[in-house]
């Protein structure tokens, strides 16, 4: 008898994304689509040796592989990373739904520089949230898997405690929240996403050589950022304004114009769920999108899977 065929223990599309994560080094991907050749990358990491330079700099300053490239290359790979992570929270939210595990190491660091105004107290608890972008949603108070998010308050609160390093980007981004604290809330939203949106926009890779670091708002004015670091800010700024955590999310979609990964803040006001997003000027009425699905969205206490919308059965009258 032949050797039997392994087993795919994942199964479906959890064997699918399994075996598209299994080699995730960027020269491996390059041969794999044929991309570069085994001179190519052998040439590359000799010179990496010397200059420590990363691995997707060198090939594109030796020209083996375009910049336009190389970033769909690592969007492709950090989006099957992606949908790995998410199976595997999927898997531990159905096992642990019954467990109430609030991530309350997470601190409220924005609260330490609230500058909350008298219209923003007087906000009432929601009852229940609108369908964000036609999905339905599961939630769970159990955040530990996302350590990128919790990661983030760490470094934040570190940068708010080192004042004679950052004293400078703490105290102008006070001055600016001082000049809109006592406008109006769908005001102060909007002005948020104006003063964000104008830090320049700056990929991980070129900021810290990998593909995904979610940035703390100091760092992020000091450096500029990508979408996540958009969204953190402008969450971080409404948090300070007063706006209730319950009212924020960081909402993790995927782009269906462009094919890609991205992350907005959604907030929750009475009349309307406003979209603040990087790659659109205006806040936008999450109603009137239709290129983003949602995958899963988060606050500091919490955090919501999102799915399509189940069907709705009618009986037969036969």
């Amino acid at each position: 008898m032949g050797k039997k065929n392994k087993v795919n223990k994942y199964g479906g599309i959890f064997g699918f994304v399994a075996s598209r994560t299994k080699k995730d080094r960027l020269g491996d991907l390059l041969i794999r689509k044929n991309i570069i050749n085994k001179n190519q990358l052998e040439r590359a990491l000799s010179l990496q040796k010397n200059t420590e330079m990363h691995i997707g700099k060198i090939l594109t300053s030796l020209a083996f592989v375009r910049p336009s490239t190389l970033y769909m290359v690592l969007a492709e790979q950090y989006s099957y990373r992606f949908l790995a992570a998410i199976a595997t929270i999927t898997i531990s939210l159905c096992a642990l739904a019954p467990i109430r595990a609030r991530a309350d190491s997470i601190k409220d660091i924005p609260a330490k520089i609230q500058l909350a105004s008298v219209a923003n107290n007087a906000f009432s608890s929601i009852k229940s949230y609108p369908s964000l972008f036609n999905s339905t949603e599961k939630k769970s108070y159990n955040i530990a898997p996302f350590t990128k998010w919790s990661d983030m308050f760490t470094r934040f609160e570190i940068a708010l405690n080192n004042k004679n390093f950052n004293e400078s980007y703490i105290q102008g981004w006070k001055r600016n929240l001082e000049r809109i604290k006592n406008l109006p809330v769908d005001t102060q939203i909007k002005r948020v996403n104006d003063m964000m949106n104008a830090v320049p926009y700056i990929s991980d890779m070129d900021n810290y050589g990998t593909s995904d670091l979610w940035a703390d708002p100091i760092t992020f004015f000091k450096k500029g950022g990508d979408c996540e670091d958009y969204a953190i800010a402008k969450y971080a700024s409404l948090r300070i304004l007063g706006i209730p955590e319950e009212r924020m999310r960081i909402a993790v979609v995927r782009d269906e114009i462009k094919n890609i990964m991205h992350a907005v803040l959604i907030v929750y006001m009475d009349n309307k769920t406003y979209v603040l997003d990087n790659q659109i000027k205006r806040t936008m009425d999450a109603k009137t999108l239709n290129r983003y699905k949602p995958i899963f969205s988060i606050n500091r206490l919490s955090w919501w899977l999102h799915s399509k919308p189940q069907p709705t059965l009618i009986a037969s009258a036969r």
